[in-house]
């Protein structure tokens, strides 16, 4: 890694056509630098309105700032067709913690606590205290 990049760790969602929105997504933060993408779990919706979910996590490492990488993803969200409030998502992408080493990572308060749909993923590809999920499974899917 050179002195430029930082390490973000991401989460991904969607209850609405997933795997279309999934797959540009995966396509999308690809080019954004190198990553590490956790399994895809279909999880149920987190107060129990709308279908379940798929959820993933990423770890990229890259040399755009915080911001850079919020408006990428945000933009992402619009062009997928993100509505909110909505029980139907098309694509959620979240920074959940980010920094230039993957053992001091800096969470994002906005994120904490930490939702179980964003810690069974994001378990798989980064150790952390935080991540704890207590053996709680969801299947996975296979694409």
């Amino acid at each position: 890694m050179n002195d430029t990049e930082t390490i973000f760790a991401l989460a991904l969602a969607s209850n609405f056509e997933p795997e279309s929105n999934f797959e540009k997504a995966y396509k999308r933060i690809q080019s954004l630098g190198n990553v590490q993408f956790s399994n895809i779990y279909l999880i149920p919706c987190r107060d129990g309105i709308g279908e379940d979910y798929w959820n993933s996590a990423c770890i990229l490492k890259s040399s755009l700032s915080v911001d850079e990488l919020l408006l990428i993803v945000k933009n992402m969200e619009s062009e997928a067709g993100r509505v909110r409030p909505s029980h139907q998502i098309s694509l959620d992408i979240d920074l959940i913690a980010w920094g230039c080493h993957i053992n001091e990572m800096q969470f994002n308060p906005k994120k904490m606590p930490l939702a179980l749909d964003v810690k069974i993923p994001l378990s798989e590809i980064l150790s952390h205290k935080l991540l704890i999920s207590n053996g709680i499974k969801f299947n996975v899917v296979n694409v």
